[in-house]
């Protein structure tokens, strides 16, 4: 998932380019969105009636890549001549496209510098700014007793099960987003 944003308590939009993960979170109740297809700007601001989404998250991070985006070529540039390190595409779409008193959530990995991050519509705006690795360790004890308990089956995720010796094939498959790879479990 690239990112993802709420509308508002029940509804969530996933955005993204890969089917796959487009028509899994489609089945899930989510409304896909191909940024391929079509602007990301423009049907958010149609579903929230031009107000934008009350909670945003960029999910990517530092891998970034639009490559259609002038800001995207931007970011390429720079980390060729060695003067950025991460791709903000993502983290600039959701500070332009998050509603004012929103909550902009950065769970996507970030390792050094970014350039031209639009500081004025995220002051302006009064987004709340949450960010950080996943807190594992803190929701691990309570999501595994959900799952003992019947409550959630995170199995719809899994696209793929093999041995553990073919990891670095899966792990191939995974990344080149081929034979509809989503989620891998290796068995030793």
């Amino acid at each position: 998932m690239r990112s993802a944003v709420m509308l508002g308590a029940e509804q969530v939009v996933v955005i993204d380019n890969v089917p796959e993960r487009l028509a899994m979170a489609e089945a899930g109740g989510a409304i896909p969105i191909n940024f391929d297809e079509e602007s990301v700007l423009a049907r958010l601001q149609e579903l929230t009636r031009g107000k934008g989404p009350e909670k945003c998250i960029d999910a990517v991070g530092l891998e970034s890549h639009v490559p259609r985006s002038i800001d995207s070529v931007y970011d390429r540039v720079k980390q060729v001549m060695a003067q950025e390190s991460d791709r903000a595409h993502v983290l600039r779409e959701m500070i332009y496209v998050c509603r004012p008193g929103g909550i902009l959530s950065i769970p996507g990995v970030y390792g050094g510098l970014i350039d031209k991050v639009p500081m004025g519509p995220l002051m302006n705006k009064g987004l709340t700014v949450r960010t950080g690795q996943t807190h594992v360790k803190r929701w691990t004890d309570d999501l595994l007793r959900y799952i003992d308990e019947g409550l959630i089956d995170p199995s719809f995720v899994v696209t793929h099960t093999a041995g553990l010796d073919q990891g670095p094939e899966m792990y191939n498959t995974f990344r080149d987003k081929q034979e509809g790879c989503v989620k891998v479990v290796l068995k030793p």
